[in-house]
């Protein structure tokens, strides 16, 4: 599927090359031919170099500008990140110790709860045409320093919150940071006081308002969504400046409930709505929130496309009949795509980023479907904290309650992170250019935290 390009250059054009006449005075004289050698190396060398200097550089003598051509296929500046291979790399990776981040998650602190194979924290992201530059904390925290980022969005979300806290938090003393859980703890907030910067997660799984708004007791038969309220929640977030949004697998059912009015008010319109009808919906009253109310010469905005599950393995085994639950190693075949992941739902996405681009807000996509979509070993599976209490019957068959949606970290967030920050350095005006070297381990502190569902 095509996906539209957040940054294209305009290729420099370079204009011919003068053509310059050199010549040598004639020397009459016998010792000229000892000399003819070294003066056929003279011009060869001053011919090279005024090649090079009205070719390549393109000295335009009109106004003096030097136009060089930097829109090469390969440039890090122009390189599709989303598109590329996991390469195994133990030496590099993981970035940092799930067991040594102060702030990991129980929900996917597959280490912590017995995962016996740890392989799956050595996968480095490798895009086609370059390479991702090297993860570095302290350069990210001085991007954000008097500033906010803040992802918004679901539990998958909160996962990418909690990789990019364990990412730069070693980078930061005990003293000088802190996590807090802000009112009824839909805002967890992670502060670097030395840089006066915050990296938050805020809990909103639908976009607008919802039945399932509590961070916590969310898990309803009934699933509502008030259409065009989206306040309640920005409010929360307008001013930050950085937003990432997803919303994806709370939509994934037949119909879903919508609400014109309030939930206090007896007199709301209530209707079932088809799935990606609704989505539509909720996306427009987003859009319409972002046109109106984010600052767009201050606030970089990203929407992440959806993170792919792996609940069925006849998908990649022939045959099979469980789902991630005992997988050890990526899919290999390039372009897989499983049932999980629904274009129909990118497609609006698109669509919707594609609107506010025509109305002069940048949105860029973050289109980590199709590299997650290779990593099936990757989910927590049995190995996380549970909050519900199996049967035996099901604690028998471990197939019947392994989670397939989230993520182990490390892992594959980390390098959704890794595509944040180089986008980030990308738009950065007083960053160093991209470079092509891998990331590297980084240091990491002591251990413990907890998590809702």
């Amino acid at each position: 599927m095509d996906i539209p390009k957040q940054h294209q250059t305009k290729k420099a054009t370079t204009p011919m090359a003068k053509k310059y006449r050199i010549s040598f005075p004639f020397r009459p004289w016998g010792i000229r031919i000892r000399f003819q050698p070294l003066m056929g190396i003279l011009l060869t060398v001053l011919i090279m170099a005024t090649i090079y200097l009205t070719g390549k550089n393109t000295v335009q003598t009109s106004d003096d500008r030097v136009s060089i051509d930097t829109n090469s296929s390969d440039s890090p500046q122009e390189c599709d990140f989303f598109s590329g291979k996991w390469v195994f790399d133990n030496v590099s990776y993981p970035l940092y110790s799930g067991k040594q981040c102060s702030y990991m998650s129980d929900q996917v602190a597959c280490e912590r709860y017995g995962r016996p194979d740890l392989k799956y924290q050595n996968w480095r992201w490798q895009p086609h045409q370059c390479d991702l530059p090297r993860f570095n904390a302290t350069a990210l925290l001085e991007m954000l320093r008097n500033k906010r980022l803040v992802y918004v969005g679901d539990s998958l979300n909160r996962g990418q919150w909690v990789s990019m806290v364990c990412l730069v938090e070693s980078a930061v003393p005990p003293s000088q940071k802190s996590v807090d859980w802000v009112g009824d703890g839909s805002l967890i907030s992670f502060r670097a006081f030395e840089y006066n910067a915050s990296i938050d997660f805020y809990w909103e799984p639908l976009l607008v308002e919802s039945n399932s708004d509590h961070p916590f007791n969310h898990r309803l038969p009934d699933r509502i969504i008030r259409i065009q309220a989206i306040e309640k929640h920005a409010k929360s977030w307008t001013n930050a400046d950085v937003l990432v949004f997803n919303s994806y697998l709370w939509w994934r059912r037949p119909t879903l409930k919508v609400l014109w009015g309030s939930f206090d008010n007896s007199d709301g319109v209530y209707k079932e709505v088809e799935m990606l009808r609704s989505f539509e919906m909720a996306l427009k009253t987003w859009s319409d929130w972002m046109e109106f109310h984010v600052d767009r010469n201050r606030t970089q905005l990203f929407f992440q496309s959806m993170s792919p599950t792996h609940l069925w393995n006849y998908e990649w085994t022939s045959g099979g009949e469980g789902n991630c639950y005992n997988e050890t190693e990526p899919i290999t075949t390039e372009g897989h795509w499983g049932g999980g992941s629904d274009v129909n739902m990118l497609r609006l996405v698109e669509a919707a980023i594609k609107n506010l681009e025509n109305r002069g807000v940048t949105v860029q996509l973050l289109n980590i479907t199709q590299m997650s979509e290779y990593r099936k070993e990757a989910h927590p599976t049995i190995y996380k904290k549970h909050w519900e209490t199996f049967t035996e019957e099901q604690l028998s068959n471990p197939v019947s309650y392994a989670d397939c949606i989230h993520w182990c970290l490390p892992g594959v967030p980390d390098a959704w992170n890794e595509i944040l920050y180089a986008l980030l350095l990308r738009s950065s005006p007083s960053s160093p250019p991209l470079s092509s070297s891998s990331s590297s381990p980084l240091s990491s502190s002591s251990s413990s935290s907890n998590s809702s569902s």
